[in-house]
């Protein structure tokens, strides 16, 4: 199973970008889809995650700028992020838990500048 992430790309600071992630078949077993992302030098960070069930959750640094949503059709997760920011840059990563497995995708630079 391969995840693919894209979407990436250079924003100015207000701009919005959406981020995608593909999956090269359909998983069983989900237990949750979530981004994350990893600014240079430091750890990290879980920045939403959704239930099969549609349940969004985000961290207070994301919450009402980023939305993610997911098409079961086309095997994709999405990342809606508006009013971006500088500090959200970073490389962002998609990942999905299954009852067997975590598959992680290979990343996707978001840059914002000021």
């Amino acid at each position: 199973v391969q995840l693919q992430a894209s979407g990436g790309g250079l924003v100015q600071a207000g701009g919005s970008l959406r981020l995608s992630c593909a999956t090269s078949e359909r998983l069983i077993g989900i237990k949750a889809m979530r981004w994350y992302r990893q600014a240079a030098g430091e750890e990290r960070e879980w920045v939403a995650a959704i239930t099969p069930g549609g349940e969004a959750n985000y961290p207070e640094s994301v919450k009402g700028r980023f939305n993610i949503s997911r098409d079961r059709a086309k095997k994709t997760v999405y990342l809606q992020m508006s009013s971006l920011e500088p500090g959200d840059t970073a490389v962002y990563y998609c990942n999905i838990d299954t009852v067997c497995q975590s598959y992680w995708g290979q990343g996707t630079l978001v840059t914002v500048s000021s």
